[in-house]
């Protein structure tokens, strides 16, 4: 910001007490001072690191394959129904049950698979057979999600 000074007031000159007038110029290109001028750099910073995480976010359809964490999705879900009816109650109200798909993925075996979900499911009192086939029979062929690896910079 620069400052100007001009001529004595009109009637100033005449009665021989005025004072010099001050003008502010404002800077060129925008009329912003120094306070406002800040205020685009933040938000330059704030827009720079949305960008950022939209571009981590996108990173984790490519560490994973899209199509493998739709089918993870998928019988994910199919899991919460089929205990819900095995244990005749809404997720809400069912039991704390934990079947982890990758440590089932991680056994040497089917049976090593199947005895590991039985003893998850011990606490059920409807037959748990056919859900244990079905869900050995769905989870074949897929692969284990590893958790995400930080690049180094």
């Amino acid at each position: 910001m620069s400052v100007a000074t001009g001529g004595a007031e009109p009637g100033a000159a005449a009665g021989g007490g005025g004072g010099n007038r001050v003008f502010f110029q404002s800077p060129r290109g925008g009329g912003l001072s120094r306070e406002d001028s800040a205020a685009p750099a933040v938000v330059q910073v704030q827009q720079q690191q949305q960008q950022q995480r939209r571009h981590q976010q996108g990173k984790v359809t490519v560490k994973y394959d899209r199509k493998e964490l739709r089918k993870r999705l998928v019988l994910e879900e199919w899991i919460v129904e089929q205990l819900g009816q095995l244990y005749g109650c809404e997720e809400e109200e069912m039991p704390d049950v934990e079947i982890d798909i990758d440590d089932l993925l991680d056994a040497a075996n089917e049976e090593e698979r199947a005895l590991k979900l039985q003893e998850a499911l011990v606490d059920c009192y409807k037959p748990t057979e056919d859900f244990i086939k079905e869900l050995l029979t769905r989870i074949r062929g897929m692969r284990k999600l590893s958790p995400p690896q930080k690049k180094s910079i």
